[in-house]
């Protein structure tokens, strides 16, 4: 019998996670909605992980793996991935192989991108297993919410509100519904150039569409204590893709004299983290990493501001000498091991 529910591809990259995968594919196979197709894409794991997927595959029809051929770094393998949807999907759910989602994930972002059609991402609290994830669109922390508890905002103004510094909505990837049709009209979806794509393809999205949220915990977030979870950590890529995304798209969605004033603190706040940096000797790769994503958008490190912010960081440590030795036990070590390896 014809289903009346919008078909949602769901979209896994897998990279070495036999540990999780199982857990992640079984919320998907447990989700209450029913018209959903689900993509496995293997970057070339070397453990278990083909294998587990072709064993659900082989037990439900749903379930499709792509074995690749060439292992690609994870922004590309998570273009690669998206471009796997089916062309009659009207809906896209990343889930990333250590997470997974709670069984009326899907439902309650199908049901509101249905009643809203002008909206074009839903996103939803998540959980790390420890904390509630994110805040709510307009400022709300979580509390306990009957399942109607929804909100929709425009686009541009949600945008707006985390370039002036109100926290963070979008979560990542694996914590938002996106419409198919924003995903066919991008040749990449994600901005290769840099590690935190995700942020930046909201904000182009939401320059036409609005946001929607649903005041539930929808989905679960594992620390990542390796791979890209580390990588942020240590190259402090984070603050880099907010400090790129700021300058360009304040332009955007902020008036000329909000976007000097910002940009005074969200330039700052990034040198502040690069001139701790000095102080940890960071290694040649560490500058590399900044200098390369910052000349992809025709930027470059100001040195001037790096030493201002260096001697900053300086002062503090001599005026904080209990944080400060913490620091040094904490940073330094790996510092010195860096430094015998090369």
């Amino acid at each position: 019998m014809p289903t009346t529910q919008p078909l949602v591809s769901v979209i896994t990259p897998v990279y070495n996670c036999e540990q999780y995968l199982s857990q992640c594919i079984e919320s998907v196979l447990e989700q209450s909605y029913g018209n959903w197709e689900y993509v496995i894409v293997n970057n070339r794991s070397n453990d278990r992980s083909a294998a587990i997927a072709e064993e659900y595959a082989a037990r439900d029809s749903r379930i499709k793996v792509m074995n690749c051929s060439e292992f690609l770094p994870v922004v590309a393998n998570h273009n690669r991935a998206i471009r796997e949807i089916a062309a009659d999907a009207k809906y896209c759910k990343f889930v990333f192989a250590d997470d997974w989602l709670y069984p009326h994930c899907i439902e309650r972002m199908v049901e509101l991108a249905e009643a809203h059609p002008s909206v074009g991402l839903v996103g939803a609290y998540g959980t790390d297993g420890r904390n509630v994830l994110w805040t709510g669109i307009r400022g709300r922390q979580f509390e306990i919410q009957p399942p109607s508890a929804r909100d929709v905002m425009p686009g541009r103004e949600v945008c707006k509100n985390k370039l002036l510094g109100l926290p963070y909505v979008f979560g990542n990837s694996g914590s938002l519904l996106i419409r198919g049709d924003l995903i066919r009209q991008r040749p990449d979806f994600f901005n290769e150039n840099i590690l935190h794509a995700d942020l930046e393809s909201c904000f182009d999205l939401l320059q036409r569409y609005d946001f929607g949220f649903i005041h539930q915990i929808l989905t679960y977030t594992r620390r990542r204590d390796e791979s890209e979870g580390s990588f942020a950590r240590d190259y402090n890529s984070i603050v880099l893709g907010d400090y790129i995304v700021f300058l360009k798209y304040g332009p955007v969605f902020l008036s000329e004299e909000e976007f000097l004033h910002r940009l005074r603190e969200v330039s700052w706040e990034y040198y502040r983290a690069l001139g701790r940096n000095v102080l940890r000797m960071r290694g040649k790769d560490f500058w590399d990493y900044h200098g390369k994503t910052l000349n992809a958008f025709g930027v470059k490190i100001d040195y001037t501001q790096l030493t201002l912010a260096t001697l900053t960081a300086f002062a503090h440590a001599i005026l904080e000498p209990k944080a400060s030795l913490g620091r040094l036990l904490r940073w330094w070590p790996m510092t010195l091991k860096r430094m015998m390896k090369t």
